[in-house]
């Protein structure tokens, strides 16, 4: 295809002439920064692994000071994926997209075509070893448009022969985890009268808040956006400033929003006895899991916890109906009381007992079988 000022690397940063990589551990398979010949800006694609199979990542639209910031968020967020999937135990490997939008208002129009485009190419040129869904600043009618010139992409919206919203799947997925930490922490996986506080009432935040509220948990909803406060009053739910809401006394705490919600700061602050959310990337710094255990807070891992969005798309892969999906998401409650008891049993962090649930899977797919 012939792709304008591509940079790629296969294992070694900045080997090829290319611009170094961004200081991240780089353990992936491929990174490929493409400037755009319709745009004149720069995409990124991260392929961390496909041990398990093609890799799988949604594409973010974002603005950041320099190329060299989005490489590092695709890369750690490729690896993030790779995780997701062999802890789930999906047949999929870990990928991720990068948009870099110009500064300002979202783009739109053919300047937003032009993005979506450039994109579309390089990731019809990988093909098929990465494979691209929805993300943060991007939507399914994006997704149609970069359809138009590579299969690879799944997410689709119901009319274009896609799956729908993963969403919902994704909240299934969190209260399922929920009721695995609630057995673990009070004896009893039964959600009613617990007090939950959901920060972020957006797309996942908002049926999470539903499916509580029919389980008769003690619901409070917290969200930037003030007009959220219709859907507390519809559920009976009470509600608070997101910066009260962190720092709430409460049963579970339920990060549904952006990523680094909780930091060295507020780690210290936090009243509640379990962290269970659908956010990516929850603790802002590494190490956080321990000081969380060290408190006597019980953190879920979050790519544990979100990921039936993740089996949702994977379902439209494989062709699977919507009620195999949805066993799937079910099936994350089985997974985090594993995790759990793993940690328990080991003297570890759940994080951990995560990221070695995920490991010991990649290590099986990259032993060749005996003669």
């Amino acid at each position: 295809m012939g792709l304008a000022a591509e940079q790629r690397t296969n294992g070694h940063p900045g080997a090829n002439g290319t611009a170094a990589v961004p200081p991240v551990p780089f353990e992936h398979e491929d990174l490929v920064v493409h400037r755009g010949a319709r745009s004149g800006r720069c995409v990124v694609v991260a392929v961390h692994s496909t041990a398990l199979g093609p890799a799988l990542g949604g594409v973010r639209m974002w603005h950041y000071r320099a190329t060299e910031d989005a490489a590092r968020d695709a890369l750690r967020l490729a690896a993030g994926m790779t995780h997701k999937a062999a802890a789930a135990g999906l047949d999929l490997g870990g990928g991720k997209g990068v948009i870099c939008a110009p500064e300002g208002p979202p783009p739109s129009g053919q300047e937003r075509r032009a993005l979506l485009l450039d994109f579309a190419d390089l990731v019809a040129s990988l093909d098929g070893r990465y494979i691209t869904a929805e993300d943060a600043g991007t939507s399914p009618a994006d997704l149609v448009t970069i359809a138009a010139r590579t299969g690879h992409v799944t997410g689709l919206p119901a009319e274009h022969g896609g799956a729908g919203d993963p969403s919902p799947f994704t909240a299934l997925g969190v209260a399922a985890a929920m009721r695995a930490c609630a057995l673990e922490r009070f004896g009893s996986g039964d959600l009613a009268g617990r007090r939950i506080v959901i920060v972020g009432s957006g797309h996942v935040g908002e049926p999470l808040a539903r499916s509580l509220a029919a389980a008769r948990a003690d619901l409070v909803l917290s969200d930037i956006d003030e007009g959220k406060r219709r859907l507390a009053g519809e559920l009976g739910a009470g509600w608070l400033d997101p910066a009260d809401a962190m720092v709430a006394e409460c049963d579970v705490l339920a990060p549904c929003a952006l990523g680094g919600a909780i930091d060295a700061d507020n780690a210290e602050l936090l009243r509640c006895e379990v962290v269970c959310g659908s956010a990516n990337n929850q603790l802002a710094e590494r190490g956080l899991d321990a000081t969380l255990a060290g408190r006597g807070i019980l953190y879920a891992p979050d790519f544990i916890v979100n990921a039936g969005g993740l089996m949702h798309v994977y379902g439209e892969l494989r062709g699977y109906p919507a009620s195999r999906a949805r066993e799937l998401a079910l099936g994350i409650e089985a997974t985090m009381a594993r995790i759990l008891k793993a940690a328990s049993t080991r003297g570890i962090t759940p994080l951990r007992a995560a990221h070695e649930l995920a490991r010991e899977r990649l290590a099986k797919a990259r032993t060749p079988a005996a003669a």
